[in-house]
């Protein structure tokens, strides 16, 4: 249970963990290659828009898309591969398609290898992810396949250009704060405003903690920039290709910062939206916020970070509660909500071939810790809040970061504590994910969190 979590605080200054004669000892001692890749990824065709769950033909852009690649080096050789991209999100198909070229082009392993993506919606809809959300026709999957594939493409094209231009670096962290995250939860998106206006406290626990990685060349010049942001990129819905407020961030950041390379990761974000929002001041407006608070972490003291590198990743047995039958699909297939029809007669057209649903779902969990003084927590799908927030208090809040979004798109990842209040995130909601179930069995947190702490063991 995490009922008292939301009250644990986020910390808005930088984050200073060392002594600074150890401070004096890790800077003698940070000393990182690292290379640098991107690839625009905007569409050429007409492939819909993700998010939402209806049809939105895009037509035209606000800015482009793009995937962007960290790999770093420690002293002993050891590397690792962060890309980041602003889709909405990755399938166990496209993930594992990306992985398997990394690893057979680069001889790159699976625990070395982070793909993290935005969830931004007003990006392109990839292959499998989210199978019966839209009321799509043979061309529209003809696209969303040609698109995938050409996007893993550009992706590891980027990847290739990171690993062919490495250059002397030093790593330093940081921590700010941003506030435009609202628990949608817990609060009413048509009240915020008013309340804001008014200076009533909204309600729910929220993770407002921006950390900044600062990668930086032999004469302090800022290589690059990695920073990170618990909240859904739905600021706004226009049928035109953007990267919401993350996209606006990094442009401001790579601005202001000519030859930096900004990149971005969502956090545990699944019940935090930006609001107010629908409208292009606003999504220009947090954008804004958000590199703000990163350029008052980089332009303040920041912690060195030792060059060593640990990685794990391991594949945790989520449950679902109930696993579909014929019986209970049947009057979903024939009933009124076209999405779940869909779904339900995929499952059937499973069952009448005599394919045995799962029972569970390989869920992935990867850590990397760089030096003593950072332990990055990957998580796959669309991870609750609670999970950052309860990770940074096991883990030392003062050298621990949480992504979500990370690898695999799989579901919304609910706490024990929204399982049992359901609504959206905790609900019966898995089959609009393409799961042969309706909802995830009632231990999805404390499996979770003892593969993470199984990892976590793992890289000490």
């Amino acid at each position: 249970m995490l009922g008292a979590i939301s009250s644990f605080p986020i910390h808005s200054k930088n984050i200073h963990s060392n002594t600074s004669s150890e401070k004096e000892s890790i800077a003698n001692d940070n000393n990182w290659q690292v290379g640098i890749g991107r690839r625009i990824i905007t569409p050429e065709t007409k492939v819909w828009l993700a998010g939402y769950g209806h049809k939105r033909v895009p037509y035209g852009k606000i800015h482009d898309l793009y995937v962007k690649v960290m790999a770093l080096k420690d002293t002993n050789g050891k590397i690792v591969i962060l890309a980041t991209s602003d889709n909405q999100g990755m399938s166990k198909t496209v993930y594992e398609s990306i992985y398997q070229k990394v690893h057979q082009r680069f001889g790159v392993e699976r625990k070395d290898f982070m793909l993290t993506f935005s969830h931004n919606h007003s990006g392109p809809r990839l292959t499998d992810d989210l199978w019966d959300y839209y009321p799509v026709d043979k061309e529209q999957e003809r696209l969303v396949v040609e698109y995938s594939d050409w996007m893993s493409d550009k992706l590891i094209e980027a990847v290739d250009e990171a690993l062919k231009n490495w250059q002397p670096a030093k790593l330093f962290k940081g921590e700010g704060k941003c506030t435009f995250a609202v628990n949608r939860r817990e609060n009413k998106e048509s009240e915020v405003e008013e309340m804001l206006k008014s200076g009533q406290a909204l309600k729910g626990p929220v993770d407002h903690s921006v950390p900044v990685l600062a990668i930086k060349g032999e004469s302090g010049n800022l290589i690059s920039a990695l920073f990170g942001y618990a909240c859904h990129a739905t600021t706004i819905s226009f049928n035109a290709w953007s990267s919401d407020y993350p996209g606006f961030a990094q442009i401001n950041l790579e601005k202001n910062n000519p030859g930096t390379a900004a990149l971005f990761f969502n956090g545990c974000g699944a019940d935090q939206n930006p609001l107010p929002r629908r409208k292009m001041e606003l999504c220009e407006k947090y954008g804004k916020m958000l590199s703000d608070a990163v350029e008052e972490v980089l332009a303040g003291p920041m912690d060195p970070i030792y060059s060593s590198i640990k990685t794990a990743f391991e594949y945790v047995s989520l449950d679902y509660e109930e696993v579909v039958t014929k019986e209970k699909l049947l009057p979903v297939a024939n009933g009124d909500s076209k999405l779940h029809a869909r779904w339900a007669k995929r499952m059937l057209e499973k069952i009448d071939a005599g394919i045995e649903l799962e029972k569970s779902y390989p869920y992935p969990v990867q850590a990397w810790k760089l030096g003593n003084e950072l332990l990055f927590i990957a998580m796959g799908g669309e991870a609750v809040v609670d999970y950052s927030l309860r990770f940074k208090k096991e883990y030392d809040q003062q050298t621990t970061w949480v992504s979500g979004y990370a690898n695999e798109m799989v579901a919304y990842i609910p706490s024990r504590r929204v399982w049992e209040e359901g609504g959206y995130e905790g609900g019966s909601h898995l089959d609009e994910y393409g799961r042969p179930a309706w909802r995830w069995a009632g231990d999805v947190e404390t499996r979770i969190a003892n593969g993470v702490r199984k990892i976590v063991l793992e890289l000490k």
